[in-house]
C-alpha cells in the first residue's frame, strides 16, 4: 500500500529526529556550529526524501533557496529541518523538526517530531486534548516576550512558561502542558505550519492574532503573528489581544 501523506510526514520527521540526536549525541561540536550541521545534515534528508517520494509537489525549506514557482502549485511541502536551533545546540529539549503539507494555502497535513523527548505528534492520530491548568498557562519566548503575550497573561491570571522553539511551544498546549501560544513577534511559514496542522487536527484554535485565518505558500513567506490556545479561550485572548496598545 502506497505511504499516505501523514505517514510520510511523520516518518520523515522522526527520521530528521534521529539525525539530529545522533550528531549531537557523537559530542563533536557543540552550540552555533552544531545547530549548522544538524540543519544541513536534516535539511538534506528531508528534502531528498520528499522530492523522491512526491515529484509533483513543490518545497518550501527553511534551508533551501525557495523557488515562488511554488505558488502556483495547489499541494506544496513546508519544512523546518531544526526549530529551535540554539536549544539544540545548548543541549535542551524544547527544539523540534517539522513537516507539513499545505494544499491550496491551508495546513492540511503535519507531523513535529520533538526528538528530545522522544515524541512525534501528527495530524493524523491526535490525542484527547487534557483538561485545562489551573491557574492557565501561557507559553513565552525564552528570549523575546511579547508584550501583548504578557499582557494577555496579566489580564487572565495566566502563569508565564518561557520556552525555545515554536514547535515545542505549539505542541505543549497539544500535550496540555500549557492552554496559550500568542506570539507576535513574527515568524516565517516553516516556523508553524506544521503545529497549526497537528494543533486543529486536536481540536485547538488556531489563526492570526486578529482572528483571521493562516495561510500558507505565499510568495512572502512572512508571517507577523500567531493564535494558538483551547478553543474555549479563544474569543477572550482574541478580545484581549485587540485592547493591547503599545505605550
Amino acid at each position: 500500500m502506497a505511504e499516505s501523506d501523514a505517514e510520510l510526514a511523520e516518518r520523515l520527521a522522526a527520521a530528521a529526529g534521529a539525525i539530529l540526536l545522533d550528531l549531537r549525541g557523537k559530542g563533536d561540536l557543540d552550540g552555533k556550529a552544531l545547530g549548522q550541521a544538524g540543519d544541513e545534515a536534516a535539511n538534506a534528508m528531508l528534502c531528498r526524501e520528499i522530492r523522491a517520494a512526491r515529484p509533483d509537489d513543490a518545497l518550501l525549506s527553511e534551508e533551501e533557496k525557495d523557488n515562488v514557482a511554488r505558488c502556483g502549485q495547489s499541494r506544496v511541502w513546508i519544512v523546518d529541518p531544526l526549530d529551535g536551533t540554539r536549544e539544540y545546540g545548548e543541549g535542551r529539549d524544547d527544539w523540534a523538526v517539522h513537516v507539513a503539507l499545505a494544499v491550496d494555502g491551508v495546513a492540511s497535513v503535519g507531523a513535529v517530531a520533538l526528538p528530545g523527548l522522544g515524541l512525534t505528534l501528527t495530524s493524523a492520530a491526535p490525542a484527547p486534548l487534557q483538561p485545562a491548568n489551573t491557574p492557565l498557562k501561557m507559553l513565552v519566548s525564552r528570549t523575546r516576550p511579547a508584550a501583548e503575550a504578557v499582557f494577555v497573561a496579566e489580564r487572565l491570571g495566566a502563569e508565564l512558561l518561557a520556552m525555545g522553539s515554536a514547535g515545542a511551544k505549539a505542541m505543549a498546549v497539544v500535550r496540555g502542558e500549557a492552554d496559550i501560544y500568542l506570539h507576535t513577534g513574527g515568524q516565517y511559514e516553516w516556523d508553524n505550519c506544521a503545529p497549526v496542522a497537528v494543533a486543529q487536527a486536536a481540536g485547538l484554535h488556531v489563526s492570526r492574532v486578529d482572528g483571521s485565518p493562516l495561510r500558507y505558500n505565499n510568495a512572502d513567506t512572512y508571517l507577523p503573528d500567531l493564535l494558538i490556545c483551547r478553543a474555549e479561550l479563544a474569543g477572550e485572548v482574541l478580545r484581549l489581544a485587540a485592547e493591547f496598545s503599545p505605550d
